[in-house]
Order: structure tokens, then sequence, then C-alpha cells
């Protein structure tokens, strides 16, 4: 259908509302919206209100559980990376026994035989400053049917706490970089999933009110469709009686079947918003489809415009996501920049030592000391009634380090990349957020001079039926002065959509700052 017919049949309601024979009976003309109230209360449906709505597709949106996924996935990650630093306890245990023969006076028997048993536990932590701490125990014991052993069983013991420190590479940021990225993808992923809602909210508030002028528009056809039919059994009527020609008749019978065929259009377009709220909810309507219960708020507070950029860069949650993309590019350029560097640790340790056992027969005295178990074997060591200790220092130097350079230098890249993308899109939203408070601005403004045109046009058609009815113009000039109501009445409707669908883009791009409606329309 052609925008020229389709503007035809918005306007004609109003033209059909006033056929000649009402007029005469009342040279009155109803108001404009009246019929078309009652036309909008009988059609069927569930009744869904905008809060609703918002509540049960904040829920269910699929965009919104997808976004929420993948922050779940990221705060997986971060513990993941978390993971690498947390303490960690190991021991082992090995038995052994062994039976050989020997060809040596000094082995002590002609078939050795021992027997051993080795234990060892301890932990290790590393830190997110790349420090490294190992607290290890060992402890074996060791017998032999030797006649030269001179303890059987033996136990030896040895406790120590190791140190290793990066001071060049591997050091602070790079240690803890792969965690500082996961934390900062997190954060991003957490804003995006708050961007997402607010998406899925701006959405149901757009259709909501797409559905709530398809609703309109359906009821004008209707009426079009109604009073049409009227319109033409007037028409035949006056061409019987020879006041008009044939010509006429088959303008009005092509306006009316036009007028059918609007019907269906409109409400495909009904059956498209709610089925696209449905889906946003997660929920089919009971009934044939849903229908907006609330009615477009008229008045909104104002705010600066400079302002309203300003909250838009700074609590955008799709722009904090990309900042938030940039610092974790900044937490592995950080990391790279230690890991460019030689490698020079210091590594160090502090034990002690510890001896105890039987001794054999004719092995000579020991000292008191040496008499006892594994249990004061590992006594010693640990109060290092025999210390050891060592310190020192380990380097390395790659030559060129072209593999170290070029991976800072490859970060430091993506940093510069990712910071044009940031701002490039905080120039987009300004853009948008300057283009949405200009249509905010102007919609109260549009919506007093729409009126206004929906009322001189009520008059124009007022007028022409009278002429109309006299014989003074044509069917096609009744058509002309529709278009005109039909226009007027189009930008009636589109000026309170076009207002509350930028107040609720406005919201999305300010991360729900802007405040809002101060009061509803009735």
């Amino acid at each position: 259908m052609s925008l020229r017919v389709l503007i035809f049949i918005c306007g004609l309601v109003w033209l059909m509302g006033a056929t000649p024979s009402a007029f005469a009976a009342n040279d009155s003309p109803t108001h404009p919206d009246s019929d078309l109230v009652k036309t909008i209360q009988s059609f069927p449906g569930q009744w869904l209100s905008l809060a609703d709505a918002l509540t049960e597709a904040t829920a269910q949106a699929s965009t919104a559980r997808a976004a929420e996924a993948r922050l779940d996935a990221s705060k997986e990650a971060v513990r993941r990376e978390k993971g690498a630093f947390d303490p960690e306890l190991y021991g082992a245990a090995q038995w052994s026994g062994d039976r050989s023969p020997t060809s040596s006076t000094f082995a002590g028997a002609d078939v050795l035989e021992t027997e051993s048993s080795d234990y060892s536990a301890g932990a290790h932590i590393k830190t997110q400053w790349g420090t490294e701490l190992t607290a290890s125990m060992n402890s074996l014991r060791l017998s032999s049917n030797s006649q030269y052993a001179g303890l059987s069983p033996q136990y030896q013991s040895f406790a120590a706490l190791n140190l290793r420190q990066p001071l060049l590479k591997g050091f602070g940021p790079s240690a803890a970089s792969d965690l500082n990225f996961a934390q900062s993808i997190m954060a991003a992923d957490g804003a995006r999933y708050q961007g997402a809602v607010l998406n899925v909210q701006a959405e149901v508030e757009t259709v909501y009110w797409q559905l709530y002028a398809a609703e309109r528009n359906h009821a004008v056809t209707i009426m079009i469709r109604d009073r049409t039919s009227v319109f033409l059994d007037e028409t035949r009527k006056r061409a019987n009686a020879g006041m008009i020609g044939p010509g006429q008749v088959a303008n009005a019978e092509f306006f009316l079947t036009e007028a059918e065929q609007a019907v269906l259009d409109t409400e495909e377009q009904m059956d498209r918003a709610s089925d696209r709220l449905a889906s946003l909810m997660g929920r089919r309507a009971v009934g044939q489809r849903f229908r907006p219960q609330d009615e477009p708020p008229r008045d909104f507070p104002h705010v600066d415009q400079d302002s309203l950029v300003a909250m838009a860069i700074q609590q955008n949650p799709e722009l904090q996501a990309i900042a938030l993309d940039t610092e974790a590019l900044r937490a592995r350029e950080r990391g790279a920049v230690w890991d460019a560097r030689p490698s020079l640790d210091l590594v160090g340790s502090l034990g002690g030592n510890g001896l105890t056992g039987d001794p054999t027969a004719g092995s000579g005295p020991f000292p008191d000391n040496i008499n006892g178990g594994r249990g004061d074997s590992a006594s010693q060591a640990l109060t290092r009634d025999f210390p050891a200790w060592d310190v020192g220092f380990v380097f390395s130097i790659p030559l060129g380090n072209r593999q170290g350079k070029g991976e800072r230098q490859r970060w430091r890249a993506e940093i510069a990349r990712a910071e044009q993308l940031q701002l490039g899109a905080q120039r987009l939203f300004e853009e948008e957020v300057r283009a949405q408070y200009r249509e905010l601005e102007r919609g109260k403004q549009r919506l007093e001079i729409a009126t206004r045109g929906v009322t001189a046009s009520t008059q124009q058609v007022d007028f022409g039926l009278i002429e109309y009815r006299n014989g003074r113009t044509t069917a096609f000039e009744l058509v002309r002065l529709a278009a005109d109501l039909a226009t007027a009445q189009q930008r009636y409707s589109d000026a309170i959509v076009r207002t509350v669908r930028a107040v609720a883009v406005l919201r999305q791009l300010t991360g729900g700052w802007y405040p809002g409606t101060k009061e509803s329309g009735s």
C-alpha cells in the first residue's frame, strides 16, 4: 500500500465519524478520540502493565541471561587465577629394601641387607609479588645388617624454609598479571551485564509504546472500514438520486477495499509488537495478544544537556566495560614490562639437621642425644640443633631479548588500539545523547503543535462535509481533506511515542541515572 493511501485511510476515520446523515442530525462535531477510545477498549487480549513487562523481561530476556552467564564465567576465571596463589600442601612416602651379595670385607656382611623408609612433607605458596616460599620436612629411617653400621635403625631428618624472590623478570605485576587481567575482565563483564539489562528495559519500553501506537492505528483502520461502508452506501444513494456521478461511487468502492486491507496490516503490526514483548518476557499472552495497560507519560524533568552527556560518559555500562577492557590490557602490559627484563632471583634457605638411632654392638660410645627414634631426629631438625643455611643469586640475560621486548610492545599497541576504540565509543554516545535530548526537549512542543493540527484538520473536514452535502464539492476533495487530518493525527501519535522512546534511550545511555518522568498522562 502506498504512503498516500495509508495516510488517507488513517484520516478517513474522522471523516466517516461525521457522514452527511450524521452531520445533519447534529451540527457540532464529536471529539476526534471519543470513538477511537471505545474501539480500542473493545479489543481482546491480556492487559499488561509496563512495570510487569520490565520486571519479567529483566528476569527472562535471553540477552540478559547470556550476559549473566558470561559474568559467571568471568568470576570463575578470577577464582582460578587466585588459586595460583593458594597455599599447597604436599607429602611423599617411600619404602625400599635390598639384599645384595658382597665381595668386600668392608661391607660388613656376606649378604648385605638394608631397609629404608623415607617420608617428606611440606607446604608451598607463591605470593602476588612473585615470592615463592617452601617449608619442608624430610625424615629417613635406615636399617642394615652390616657390622660396621654404627646405628641401626638410623633416623636422619632435615627441615628447611626455602625462599625464591624474583627481583626483575617475574616480579610483582608480572606474577599477578593473569589475576589482574581476569579481575578487569570480570568487572567489564559485570558492566556489560548491567548494560544488557538496561538495553532490554529500553527495548521493552520502546516496544510497549509501539504496541500502544499499533492499537491506536488498528482502531483507526477498523473505524475506517466500518464507516467507509456507510460512506459507500451514502454515495450510492446520492448517485441514484442523480446528485453525483458513477465515478465517485467507484472512488468510494476503492476506498473500502483499501480500508479492509489496512485492517489486516495494522493487526499484523499489533501481533508483531505483542510477539516481541512475549519473546523478551519469555511467555505468551493469555488470549490473542498483550494489551498495553498504561498511558504514555506526558511530562518529563528538564536536565541540562551537558550534564546528560557527562553522566553518560561516566556511568554508561558499555563505556565502563570498554574502559575496563583497556585496563585489562594494561595489566598485561605491566607484566610484560617486567618480563622484558633480565632474570635476577634471590634464593636462600634456612634449615636444620637431625640424627638419632639405636647404637649397634661394638659401635663405640655416642653422644647422649644420638639415642632416640624418628621423632627425636625430627625435633633436632626443627629446633635447628644442627643448623644449615644458604643464600645467593641466580641470573640470566637473554641476548637481544626479542621475545620479552616484542611481547611488551605488542601489548602497548593493543592498548593504543583500545584507547582509540574507547574514544570513538565516547563520541558516538555523546552524539546519541544529544540527539535524544533534542528529541525529548522538542517533544512537548511537537505534541502541542500536533494537537492544534488535529483540531484544525477536523474543522476542515466538517466544512468539507457541509459542501459535499450541498453538492459543492466531490468525494475526491474529501479525500484530500481526510489526508490532511490523517497526517495531523499521525503526528500527534508520533509525538507521544517519540518522546517516551527518547526517555527510555536516555535512561539506558546514562546507566539508569536519568530520573524519568515527573508524572504520567491519563
